[in-house]
């Protein structure tokens, strides 16, 4: 590990809690409650690009750099309260071709000693440890089976803590070395931590390396990952890589991914989230369809979810609280009917949420249902039409999501209406990955696309109508850029969101070609709970009919 690394990790580690700020927002930073604002876009910066170019396997930080059954690509996660992390790590190799044998699981234990920083590591924690492989039942087309993934649950934690710890087998004197991290405060309303990333389609490129070189650079507290990892589905199993995978290779019988990519994303992220804790909600590169109608294998058997803890049966969206914010990570890529099991889950878990404690509602998922580029465009149409009513109901105050490569922040908006208790809607798409910047808009002369070409095959169908009303009435998107997109602009970058009080948020973007103290968007979304009355969970237990969990 670098002194660079030595020097952030401490920096992180010890920063202090946010300290409630002045809510005239001194330094003339705008606020929601000024707004809405007149559409902006930032006119396209032609002399810089990025270099969206994969870290080739050769480079070092992407290489296996331990021996036998030692631990690697370290990583931590958030259970759903302060009192709780997962630790989870590989050890052993990943195998790749024709003839592969799984590890066994069982030869190597999940074990991770800790302790606060100051004392031994005199506790102890158990836990599992598995092995996917990604199949493949066509001639010619090579199988991938994983290390032993390890992942354990430390509870009983105190809030604000530094902790240390080790994992590994002991019995095999295979332990990593001392990692450090802080645990969340307290949930309440003035107890938040200081600062969150939000990065979305990060992937693995030398762009990569700028976004989280500036995300390290501002000490995040907490790292929230909107889908699309490491876009190993853009790579054949050989090896072969391209920017357009069904232009490079048209003829494959099915969706193939390169597995070993998992492996170099987590090789390189592992100085960074084996000490700040990430929370990641799978978008479509992590589909990886494979033998048996298998999907998204990888993305839930590499990172540990709060799940159970939460309530929900699925690795593919959960809840967790991070002081006085309650996070919701959804999947656009599960079924959202209200019929379904997410949906039922999304409503008892909204029902259980206590404002006084956790004043600030956050959702995330991949897919953007206000975007106003042309890729993707309405793509997440349906899910906005299942979902967009409850969320409105119980006054979410901010929706992150990726997928479209650029950045977007919208004004206060429900039902593509602008709406001061209306949601603000953030994308972040912009991480840094392999694909095409999104550059388009999709109210540009001659961009509108064509509805029948907006849906996605695991979305759902198709939703995406003419407006009905206002200013696009009849037509399938806006002349100009709409009225609830309140500014945009296609570059590489990552946002900090820095929750102040019950009532006000900083949130700053952050591109890659800027110096780290420069802001390329900032707002304070302020919390208006006295003219926006939160709907009532006893309200909901009559009207949707379900329990509380």
């Amino acid at each position: 590990m670098g002194w660079s690394w030595v020097i952030f990790i401490w920096c992180v580690l010890f920063s202090i809690s946010s300290a409630i700020v002045d809510n005239d927002n001194d330094g003339g930073v705008p606020s929601t409650v000024e707004g809405p604002f007149k559409p902006v876009t930032v006119p396209l910066d032609h002399t810089y690009r990025g270099t969206a170019v994969d870290l080739p396997n050769t480079d070092p930080l992407v290489q296996r750099t331990v021996q036998g059954f030692h631990p690697e690509q370290i990583s931590l996660s958030l259970s759903s309260s302060h009192n709780s992390v997962w630790i989870s790590w590989i050890t052993g190799e990943f195998q790749i071709g024709d003839n592969i044998e799984p590890l066994d699981p069982e030869t190597v234990a999940s074990i991770v000693q800790y302790g606060r920083v100051g004392r031994s590591l005199s506790h102890q924690a158990t836990g599992y440890s598995i092995v996917y492989s990604q199949l493949y039942p066509f001639e010619g087309i090579q199988n991938y089976t994983s290390g032993i993934i390890h992942h354990v649950r430390l509870t009983g934690l105190r809030p604000n803590t530094l902790y240390q710890y080790q994992c590994g087998d002991p019995s095999l004197s295979a332990m990593s070395d001392v990692h450090y991290f802080r645990t969340m405060p307290v949930s309440g309303p003035k107890s938040y931590p200081s600062k969150i990333a939000v990065v979305g389609d990060l992937g693995l490129t030398y762009n990569t390396t700028s976004t989280v070189n500036h995300m390290t650079s501002n000490h995040p507290d907490l790292i929230l990952l909107v889908g699309d990892v490491c876009y190993a589905d853009f790579y054949i199993t050989n090896g072969t890589g391209a920017d357009c995978y069904s232009c490079s290779f048209p003829d494959t019988p099915i969706h193939e991914t390169y597995q070993p990519r998992w492996d170099y994303w987590g090789r390189y992220m592992q100085p960074l989230i084996s000490s700040v804790p990430i929370m990641v909600i799978e978008g479509n590169h992590e589909i990886e369809a494979q033998a048996e109608n298998q999907t998204f294998v990888a993305y839930s058997s590499r990172f540990a979810f709060p799940s159970e803890e939460s309530g929900s049966s699925s690795t593919l969206y959960y809840s967790f609280n991070a002081g006085g914010i309650h996070f919701i990570m959804l999947g656009s890529y599960i079924s959202y009917d209200k019929s379904g099991d997410q949906y039922k889950w999304l409503e008892g878990d909204l029902a259980s949420v206590d404002r006084k404690v956790t004043p600030w509602l956050i959702a995330t998922w991949h897919a953007p249902w206000y975007s106003t580029y042309k890729a993707h465009y309405r793509e997440a149409e349906c899910m906005r039409v299942e979902m967009e009513d409850l969320l409105y109901k119980y006054g979410v105050d901010v929706v992150f999501n990726g997928h479209v490569h650029a950045y977007e922040r919208s004004n206060r908006v429900y039902n593509y209406t602008l709406d001061p208790c209306g949601p603000v809607y953030i994308t972040v798409g912009d991480g840094g990955n392999r694909g095409e910047m999104a550059i388009t808009h999709a109210d540009e002369p001659g961009q509108c696309p064509v509805p029948l070409t907006t849906s996605h095959d695991y979305m759902g169908g198709f939703c995406t109508f003419n407006f009905t009303s206002g200013p696009a009435a009849g037509n399938f998107c806006w002349d100009r850029q709409p009225d609830y997109s309140a500014f945009r602009e296609s570059s590489f970058g990552h946002g900090i969101l820095e929750v102040k009080n019950e009532t006000h948020a900083l949130w700053i973007w952050h591109r890659n070609q800027d110096f780290y103290d420069t802001a390329g968007d900032e707002i304070y979304i302020v919390r208006q709970p006295q003219n926006c009355p939160l709907f009532k969970p006893e309200e909901g237990y009559k009207k949707f009919n379900f329990k509380k969990h």
